[in-house]
């Protein structure tokens, strides 16, 4: 497998009147493409922290994430200006949140798209045409694979909540990035509709090769992808 993500020395505190309060306390780790991996621990000690500084969402006290790239060479995504940061968070990183965060007046379709529509920053009128009808033809198939295609012209509030997940899984796909991250995707799912999603999640692992990192409290699930990495006391360890 190659590398995607390499890790060193990840630290993040944060500082309250109380005084300082270290979550991450030297992480290291590597992260392969095509891996579907867990993270598991108990709440509050760091793992969507984590995840988050993964994503870019939230920066490091110190250490690095390195993102490898097609040809070998590393990106550290916070040496980059705001506006590269917003870039390569968009188009190589998909989020699958607890909270589906869809957009409750648009449609299926419109959510699945909004990634798309925001990747063509000021475009030109005819090149965003022209990418808009390629999204949406996109997004049409990805909600037909995902077995919702006959709810995409309906609003979040009129799917259930695993359909509402499983649009947020197919905005998280739309730019086909190489890494997505999902933070507790079945917290707000019953148990049947729960398992039903992470087979569709590790049915794309397996398809397309996406990289899936997964914080979760459901220890069936954990132990049902590649590998489990334990988070104890603001570090990550491999579990046997």
């Amino acid at each position: 497998m190659r590398e995607l993500i390499k890790i060193e020395g990840l630290e993040k505190s944060y500082f309250t009147p109380a005084g300082e309060l270290k979550v991450l306390k030297g992480v290291d780790g590597i992260f392969n493409e095509g891996e579907i991996v867990s993270i598991v621990g108990v709440s509050g000690v760091g793992k969507s922290t984590f995840l988050h500084i993964l994503g870019t969402l939230d920066k490091p006290t110190s250490g690095k994430v390195l993102y490898k790239t097609n040809k070998g060479s590393e990106i550290d995504p916070f040496s980059l200006s705001n506006g590269e940061l917003a870039s390569f968070r968009n188009k190589a990183i998909g989020f699958v949140f607890q909270f589906h965060y869809l957009l409750p007046e648009f449609s299926a379709l419109e959510n699945v798209i909004m990634p798309g529509m925001i990747s063509m920053g000021s475009r030109g009128q005819g090149i965003k045409e022209s990418r808009y009808k390629e999204f949406y033809e996109k997004a049409e198939r990805l909600l037909d694979e995902l077995g919702i295609y006959a709810r995409k012209d309906h609003k979040p509030g009129e799917l259930s909540g695993g359909e509402q997940q499983r649009v947020a899984v197919a905005r998280a796909l739309l730019l086909e990035p190489k890494l997505i991250l999902a933070d507790e995707p079945t917290g707000n799912l019953d148990a049947a509709t729960g398992d039903e999603l992470f087979r569709v999640l590790k049915g794309i692992n397996e398809k397309s090769g996406v990289t899936f990192i997964i914080v979760t409290h459901n220890e069936q699930m954990s132990r049902k992808c590649r590998r489990t990495l334990e988070m104890v006391d603001g570090r990550l360890i491999d579990r046997l």
